[in-house]
């Protein structure tokens, strides 16, 4: 399944210049099922927003929640096909002070944790938004938004309702690293 195998991936953000390169471990994910599931933004069919949820694989589908927070998607269904994986929260591994910037926290006053432990959190520390990234190709060496491995391999994973959603909650799509502290702060992990 593609969700439970981005865990232990990284999120590598290229920004160039002082800030250089964030890099993030994917260590919480949930899976939507598009035309199948009613809380996938694909489930009533195809729109101009959602358009990169049908394909091609591989790509960031950006969208804007509560009038405040970005969340980052991969579509990983063939084309013509729905379905993505949010990624919920990254374990900051390189360029956490520009991270704590970029989320308007004092140098080393928050916990790492709070950097992106969440979806808008982690768009947040790593400028993630919808006019920027939606449609990126998250494969592509020179896309400036990827995700990447570096061997790494999950001792365990958890697997349990999804979180944060109305519709179709109880749907066991929720995949973390079992025990690792970066995950959110809802639901068991």
């Amino acid at each position: 399944m593609v969700a439970a195998g981005l865990l232990g991936k990284l999120l590598v953000r290229k920004a160039g210049g002082e800030m250089g390169e964030l890099r993030g471990r994917i260590v919480e994910v949930e899976a939507y099922f598009g035309a199948l599931d009613p809380a996938a933004h694909a489930f009533r069919g195809r729109t101009e927003r959602n358009a990169v949820l049908f394909g091609p694989p591989g790509h960031a589908y950006v969208y804007f929640i509560y009038g405040m927070h970005h969340c980052l998607n991969v579509s990983c269904e063939p084309d013509g096909q729905a379905g993505c994986v949010l990624i919920r929260a990254l374990e900051p591994v390189a360029g956490w002070q520009w991270m704590e910037k970029l989320r308007g926290l004092a140098p080393g006053v928050a916990s790492r944790k709070l950097l992106t432990s969440g979806p808008g959190r982690l768009s947040q520390a790593f400028a993630i938004t919808r006019a920027r990234d939606n449609g990126a190709d998250l494969a592509d060496p020179a896309s400036s938004l990827q995700i990447c491995e570096d061997g790494f391999r999950a001792a365990r994973v958890l697997t349990t309702p999804r979180i944060g959603i109305r519709e179709a909650r109880d749907r066991p799509a929720r995949y973390v690293l079992a025990g690792n502290p970066y995950v959110s702060l809802r639901g068991p992990a």
